[in-house]
């Protein structure tokens, strides 16, 4: 499951970004699981990470010693609603060799 389709036109690593996030909407992650699923270099993670924010798409909360964040309610997709899927182009685009 990735963000909802109409925050799929932002840049790549935004996008990494909120596809991990959305993967666990409830816990959340901190910087450095971030870092490990969305596999964006730390200086682009910072950068995504302050525009997801300036457009509220993301939340980060201080929980004890470590920021945890999360997706905005508008970036989870419904788990009912089968639109938000993968439209037949990024399908045939993931099976292609480019």
């Amino acid at each position: 499951m990735g963000a909802k389709r109409e925050f799929r036109n932002r840049a790549e690593d935004e996008v990494a970004v909120l596809d991990a996030l959305v993967e666990r909407p409830e816990s959340g992650m901190t910087v450095f699981e971030l870092r490990a699923q969305a596999d964006v270099p730390i200086d682009e993670l910072e950068t995504a990470l302050a525009s997801l924010k300036d457009d509220d798409l993301i939340t980060a909360e201080k929980s004890g010693d470590r920021t945890v964040i999360r997706p905005a309610e508008a970036v989870i997709p419904d788990p009912e609603d089968s639109s938000d899927g993968p439209s037949i182009t990024e399908r045939i685009r993931d099976r292609l060799p480019f």
